[in-house]
Formats: C-alpha cells, structure tokens, sequence
C-alpha cells in the first residue's frame, strides 16, 4: 500500500488510494454493514432497516418486482458508499502506521546495572524493559525504548518517525534529551533512562491512533450526530404519519415511495461521510508531522483564540551567542572575563558554552579549578554561579535577580549598571549581569535572532481572530524589542513557569481557548493546562506526555500549520453539512409530485424539473442521493481549502458555495439522471 508522506515538506500530493487499499476498503465497507457498527450512525441505520423493508414489501408483492428491487439495490448502495467511506479513511490512516511499524523491530538493549557507562552490561530483548531502566547505546545501534538521555550526548536518526533524513542532535541536561525506540545513533554513545511500558511506547501509540483504534467522536462530532439523529427522527414521524393523513383524503401512499421519501428527507450525505472526516483530520494533521493525540484535539485547534509562544527557539532561533563583555567603570576587562568563565564552566546550556568560547577567544586562560561548587541555572533563583576556594562566589543571571542578591550581602548596585543593561535590551540582545561576592562586575551582551516570516505568520494568525503572546525570562526592555520586530501582540517579561500557567488560566476564565508550545519539563504544567497542548518531538518525555499533540518535526513555529489543519476540520465539515442538507430541497421537488400526482393533480406544479414519470423520478433522486456519497469522499479526506478569514466571511463563503451549489447541483443531476432512465427504460 502506498503510504502518506510523513515529512512536512514533500509537495507530492498522496494518492487517495491504490489498489490493494481499494481491495481493503471494498471489503471493509461490507463487513461494516453489521448492525453493531451501523448502530453509530443512526442516519445510515435508518437507510439499512428501508433497505430491508423495501426487499420485503417487494417480495411480498405489495410492489412490482423491478422497481422494487431497484429501489432496494440503490438503498443497499447508499449504505455500502456511506461505509466505504470511513473505510477509505481508515485505509489511508493504515497507510501511515504501515510506515510506522516498519521502525519498529524486534530489538535487543545492553541493560545497565547502574546509570554509569562502567556498570556492567546485560543483553536482553527490548520487550523486557521497564521504566526506570537504564541501556547503553552507542553509534550505529538502535534506541531500544522511549527514554530519557542521562549521560552523554549524541546525534540521532529519526527518520524512522519523522521521515526527515538529517539527524538531530539529542543531549543530556538539556531540553532535548527525549529519544524515541526504533532512531538510530549515528554518533558517540548515550545512556537512555527508560520512560514507556512495552506496548505504550511512542510509535505503538501513532499506530493505534492512525489506524483509528483509538480514534473518539469529537464534541462538535458527537453534537453533530445528535442533531442529525434529531432530524431523522423528525422525519420518520413525518412519513409514518403520511398514509394515515392520505387516507382521510381518500389517497393510497405507496410504501416505496414513502421508504424513497424517507431517504431523501434524511441527510445522508453527511451522515455517510461524517465518520471519514474525524478520521481525515487526525490524517492531515500526521501528514504535516503533527501527532494528535486524540480528534478533539485536532478540531479544538480549529477554535483557538490565544496563542502563547516562548520567545527562544520559537520566535527567535534560540542559539543566544555572548558576544560582548561590558566592564563596569573602575573594574578591568580580564576581571569580568574570567568571571564569566568560571561561572559557565559547569553550565550545558548553549549560551554557557559560548560565554566561554567568548572570553577563551579574548585572551582567557584561566584552567578549571579543582575545587568548587556549581551552582545550576534554575527558573526561580533565575541566576547561576561557582562556590571557589577562599571564599569567592561568583554569580551570573538577570539584573534584577543579581541586584536582589548583592543587597542580600550588604553591597551596593552602581547605578551605571542600569544604563548598561538597557542599553543591551534596547538593542533586543539578552543582557546577563556578573557579581562576585558583593561587588556587580560587569554585563555580558547574549544576542539573538528573530526567525525570518515571524512577522508574517503572525499577521496570518491575527487575521484568524488568533491573539498571539510572547513568553520570555528576558527583562522587560529586551521583551518589548523582540516584541515589536516579531509582530506578536501581546508579551510577558520576566516569566517563571507559574506565570505562563497562571496566564493560561485567566484568558481560559474569559472564555478563550488556549495553544501552548513548549518543549521542557518546566512547560509541563502549562502544556497540561491548556486546550491544546504543542510539544516538540526533541523534547523531554514530561513535556511530551503533558501535551495533546506532538510536532514529530520539533518546529515550534508548526502551531500556525495545527491551526490550519483544525479550522480545515471545521470547514470541511461545516461546508459539507450545509451542502447536504441544501441538496435534500431539491430532491422533495423530485419525490413529493411522484408520490401524490396520480390522485392529486395539482401537485403536479411542483414537477419543476419536468421528470418523464413518478418512477424514474423517485429511481433519478435515490441515485443522485446514493452516487453524491462516493463522489464527495476525496473533498472529505482532503478537506475544503482554507484561508485565512474571519467566522463571518468563511459563513457567507460556505452559504454561497456549498449551500447554493446545494440547491442547484441536484436540480441538474436528477434531471440528467431521469433522461437516461427515461432513454433506456421509457416511462
């Protein structure tokens, strides 16, 4: 079976489907003709159960043998479309866990006795791994299971899973320390702390979703079933109640006709094609490299008013470089320089590694001491530092935090340091300030970039009604720089992780649903909080399991594409709902002349279409009614095409094309239908 491409970049459009997935979904279609499986779309069960009674009525020869059975056969085909096309859906999503399964293998681990690449080693099927394990993987092996990386770093194949060739690079410590089962280490060796039960891991969990075993009604599915199992209901009470209503007018109502009636008032368009477009949005979101976690996901997406983004690694690129010491007056250049070193030594981050780089480059030589106490970067001290021999304390973080900490020792803040720093935020550069002991040394410049488009994609958010706000540690001079160059519309400064949760909470207590993109376990609170739920693939197993989706690309700028795939759901299926209900006016213009025009003729006028007789009409409208199914099946799976606008212009857009088209399109089917009847049948 050809499979949907999982890279996010391929311009090949997929194929709907070859043959050995045609095969599938044909056969597919009719398994699902049990009662069980049609129980769950009551507007196909309703058209079942006429099916049956129109076979019956024919056999008991209460209606001429041909066009009974033909009208049972269209029946049986209305059905059968409605099937296949969940079927083709599910076929399709097969596909994509097809090449899934492919990276996942039968794989052996090297366990560890202890977390140290020195512990001794036991080889055993990957199977038998339990969370909390540790393994040892070096280059050209394969990652046993989902884990963590707690030593080592290296660079990663995950084309298994994310279908991109270039390899990543993974690193203990850091906001990229998640591995998935089944990549391969193209580079030194790691060791893996295991997070999944055999059976849980990330790519058993895509294939299950895919195939749609785990797939569930949607809120806006569910209501949408409820409405259109209102609506049948209404209409079965209709024509149930129509022979008794003919009878006190002295007309005998034939019980085809009824049946053929009753399926045209019923909206079994989308009734039939329903299924297929929950299962095609969680297939157009993996297309784009986005794992949904579940359809309600997909389709909150849709409705999101508030966007929050953190600023490093989403608007900018993320690899902040030192690129200028700025010594206070009275305090020499060597002095800050070393500072900065010695305060980075210890520090994974890259922005500690090219603070030493920086100061190695202007002349540094100072060695790594032998005795002393790192301290680590943390979101609350929101500083970081080295303990040395003799007292000294060197300390580096934001201005305010290194300030509160110098007049916690009893020292004072030059009030040249204000200056500097927001002569470095002015600038949109990160300014990191440097004390030892009681004394502020001096600021170090951490420039950074912003993503090329940014401005653009925002605009395109905005005019969705999307709001956007920018999360960053950064102080609020450097905040409000970024700010404005990107072209977001809101920002919070100076943010800790309770910040950005406490913010999802307010704007969720004023109604708006909320999107947040993060890849760190400190974003874990935030992701599980709000409506949807962005982690980056390359992220941390906390952050993964505390998000509803999952970009397999680790792009944090993807939010804008799972927007777009969710607002295509709700268009799809928006623009399909009102095309059929619109097509069902014109089929009564088909139905209701052919049911009472015998014995009434003055219902004869609304004959607009001047269909040859009342057979052919009512044969003419099944057909149409049974053939539109199949024929909307690619626009289900592919989606309506969005654009950027707002509620109201995609209202007026769907009214005028799909609710008009609705209108007229059968008007002119069922006519075409009824002179090749009419040609080959006669009368």
């Amino acid at each position: 079976m050809s499979t949907y491409p999982l890279n996010a970049t391929s311009t090949r459009r997929p194929r709907l489907l070859d043959g050995a997935g045609l095969r599938r979904a044909l056969r597919d279609a009719v398994v699902k003709l049990s009662p069980r499986h049609l129980l769950h779309s009551p507007v196909m069960a309703v058209v079942m159960v006429g099916t049956l009674v129109s076979l019956l009525v024919t056999l008991t020869g209460n209606a001429p043998l041909g066009f009974g059975l033909a009208v049972t056969a269209i029946l049986l085909l209305t059905v059968l479309f409605g099937n296949f096309a969940e079927a083709v859906a599910e076929a399709r999503g097969r596909g994509q866990a097809a090449s899934l399964r492919r990276a996942r293998q039968d794989l052996s681990a090297r366990r560890l006795a202890a977390a140290h690449a020195g512990a001794s080693e036991t080889q055993v099927p990957a199977a038998e791994l339990r969370p909390g394990d540790h393994v040892i993987v070096s280059a050209g092996e394969l990652v046993p299971a989902d884990g963590e990386i707690v030593h080592g770093l290296a660079t990663i194949n995950e084309a298994a899973v994310t279908g991109e060739s270039a390899p990543v690079l993974r690193e203990a410590g850091t906001d990229r320390s998640g591995v998935i089962g089944g990549t391969k280490v193209l580079s030194d060796q790691i060791i893996v702390k295991i997070t999944a039960e055999p059976g849980h891991s990330f790519l058993d969990r895509m294939i299950a979703l895919v195939e749609g075993a785990n797939r569930q009604k949607t809120p806006n599915e569910v209501a949408l079933t409820l409405l259109l199992a209102a609506m049948t209901l209404t209409f079965l009470v209709v024509v149930a109640t129509l022979p008794a209503i003919g009878a006190f007018v002295g007309v005998k109502v034939d019980p085809l006709l009824l049946i053929a009636l009753l399926v045209c008032l019923i909206p079994t368009t989308i009734g039939g094609l329903l299924p297929a477009i929950g299962i095609a949005g969680m297939n157009r979101a993996l297309a784009a490299n986005i794992l949904a976690k579940s359809g309600k996901a997909v389709e909150v997406a849709g409705d999101v008013d508030v966007l929050l983004l953190d600023k490093t690694g989403t608007i900018t690129h993320g690899d902040r470089q030192a690129s200028h010491f700025h010594a206070l007056a009275g305090i020499e250049a060597t002095q800050l320089r070393e500072a900065a070193l010695l305060s980075s030594l210890a520090d994974p981050t890259p922005e500690g590694k090219s603070i030493v780089r920086l100061a190695r480059e202007q002349g540094c030589t100072t060695s790594e001491p032998d005795k002393a106490e790192y301290l680590a970067f943390s979101a609350q001290t929101r500083m970081s530092g080295v303990d040395l021999d003799g007292g000294r304390r060197i300390r580096k973080g934001a201005a305010d935090a290194i300030t509160a900490y110098v007049r916690e020792l009893g020292g004072s803040v030059p009030a040249e340091l204000a200056g500097r720093v927001e002569q470095v935020a002015r600038n949109g550069a990160t300014p990191l300030v440097v004390c030892e002991g009681r004394h502020v040394l001096g600021v170090i410049e951490l420039s950074d970039v912003v993503k090329h488009g940014m401005r653009e994609k925002f605009a395109q958010l905005r005019a969705m009604g999307i709001r956007t706000v920018m999360i960053t540690g950064d102080n609020p001079l450097t905040a409000a720089a970024i700010a404005a160059e990107a072209g977001v519309d809101d920002y919070i400064a100076e943010a800790r992780p309770e910040d950005k949760l406490a913010r999802i909470r307010a704007e969720q207590a004023g109604g708006r649903l909320v999107a947040m993109v993060g890849d760190g376990t400190n974003d874990a609170p935030a992701l599980a909080q709000a409506d949807i739920g962005l982690a980056m693939n390359s992220g941390t197993q906390a952050a993964k399991e505390a998000g509803n989706m999952v970009d397999l690309d680790s792009d944090p700028t993807k939010l804008l594409a799972v927007v777009e795939v969710g607002k295509q759901q709700l268009i799809t299926r928006g623009a399909l709902t009102t095309f059929s209900l619109a097509n069902d006016v014109s089929k009564y213009f088909a139905i209701l002349p052919a049911l009472f025009a015998a014995t009434l003729p003055a219902m004869a006028t609304l004959n607009v279409m001047q269909l040859s007789s009342p057979r052919n009409a009512v044969l003419a409208a099944l057909i149409f009614n049974a053939l539109v199914i199949p024929a909307l099946i690619p626009l289900a799976l592919r989606g309506v095409r969005f654009r950027p606008a707002t509620a109201t212009a995609l209202l007026r857009r769907n009214m005028l094309v799909y609710g008009l088209g609705g209108v007229l399109l059968p008007f002119a089917a069922i006519k075409l239908i009824d002179l090749f009847l009419f040609s080959v049948f006669g009368a």
